[in-house]
């Protein structure tokens, strides 16, 4: 849509999107929880968005990608306008993140050794009558992982 050099570039939210690779449902959610300044709007209320647009929309995305939250990347967003530096405020989310994907591998593998360890018993001790309870096998184990 680039009428001209002189002209700055004006997109609008479906080109943005497209141009970021994001859905414009997600821009729009951006720009709802004040991640992106209110984008300009023609006459007949279409956003408008430049090329500085794209770069904050490709920076939120990018963010989103490590796994930021859209509250992390708002407080980073705000520490950079306010003139701070925001690096440190990443490394804590990141570092926050990292402790997260550490105790969800954790208890990935335990229940996996769980699991592993029923399906052995169950080679063994898997009776077809019935008997007390719904399947002993769970019962058993469930206690467990706790």
């Amino acid at each position: 849509m680039n009428v001209g050099k002189d002209v700055p570039m004006m997109m609008t939210v479906g080109e943005a999107a497209k141009a970021v690779g994001v859905s414009p449902k997600a821009i729009r959610v951006w720009e709802s929880r004040g991640l992106i300044p209110q984008i300009q709007r023609t006459a007949t209320g279409y956003r408008t968005f430049t090329e500085t647009d794209l770069a904050s929309l490709r920076f939120i995305r990018q963010a989103k990608a490590l796994g930021l939250t859209l509250a992390e990347i708002g407080d980073v967003l705000d520490l950079r306008q306010a003139g701070a530096s925001p690096c440190g405020r990443v490394v804590q989310a990141i570092d926050a993140h990292l402790s997260a994907i550490d105790r969800s591998i954790a208890d990935l593998v335990q229940l996996r050794t769980t699991l592993a360890a029923t399906r052995t018993a169950a080679e063994s001790d898997c009776p077809d009558e019935g008997g007390a309870g719904v399947c002993h096998l769970i019962e058993r184990n469930a206690g467990r992982r706790q």
